[in-house]
Parts: structure tokens; sequence; C-alpha cells
């Protein structure tokens, strides 16, 4: 299934590529693990939170969640491609999730209470990918710390 979807997440199939609601939260998860583990410190908290920002985006009990990071995890691991992987979530979901999707990934980014620069490079990146300028990216940003109290050491 992992395989199927990112032939078609990456444009490999003929045809256009679709995204149901479950496909494109799967590659919005998967957008999240790929953040936490650019440090190269994928830890319990970094895990936690995603768990949280997918259970709040769609209303997933903790388990659902969880089973949704773990599948993500697989789907990261095999995604080489975060231009063309990110490219596909923007051309399928609207400008305003987008930015709910920057708040996911800088509340998974400021889970660790830490902002490493491997991070705030792919927040960056992903963020003009999806169509959202670094203004709005770090009104966001701002917008996440004063919500949730998260905060860079």
């Amino acid at each position: 299934m992992i395989q199927n979807f990112l032939s078609r997440l990456m444009g490999k199939t003929p045809g256009p590529a679709a995204f149901d609601a479950d496909e494109a939260e799967l590659a919005i998860a998967a957008l999240l693990v790929r953040l936490a583990r650019a440090d190269d410190h994928y830890d319990e908290a970094e895990r936690r939170r995603i768990d949280a920002v997918l259970a709040q985006r769609r209303g997933l009990s903790a388990e659902e969640a969880a089973a949704l990071r773990i599948e993500a995890e697989g789907l990261e691991a095999e995604a080489s491609d975060t231009v063309r992987f990110t490219k596909q979530i923007k051309d399928h979901i609207a400008l305003e999730d987008r930015r709910g999707v920057l708040s996911a990934l800088w509340e998974v980014a400021l889970a660790d209470q830490a902002r490493g620069a491997d991070e705030d490079s792919l927040i960056r990146l992903v963020a003009g990918l999806l169509g959202v300028s670094d203004r709005d990216s770090a009104q966001i940003r701002q917008q996440v710390m004063e919500r949730t109290g998260l905060r860079p050491a």
C-alpha cells in the first residue's frame, strides 16, 4: 500500500494523483516525521507531539494517531525527495490548510524545546514549497509558541 501511494505521490504512475483526505493526512504526517528526524534526534517528545497534532487535525484517538504516525514513519523513510513530496501536498491541499500544516510543523520543531538549524532549514524550504511566505511562517511560529507555551531553549 505504501509503495502504491508513494508512486502516486511522486508522480510515477500515469494519470492524475488525486488524494483522498486520508492520503493527504498520511502525507502530512510523513512530513511531520521528516521534520522531527531532520536533526538526527527523533525523541519521544516529538513522537508525542506528532500524535497530538494528528489527533487534533483529524479527531483521532491516541491509538489511531499513533498508528498513523507509525505508518508515516515508513512512508517518510521511503520518500527521498522533500521537494517533490511537498509539491504534491501543495497541489492537493488548500492554502489555509497549508498554513495549518506549517503550524503543525512548528509544534513538532518546538516539541523538544530546541530549535535546530536543520529543522529551521527544512521548515523554510517547506514553507516556500507550500506557498507560505517567511513572514507568515514567522507569524505562525509566534502563534504556536503563544498557544502551546512551547519555547526553544
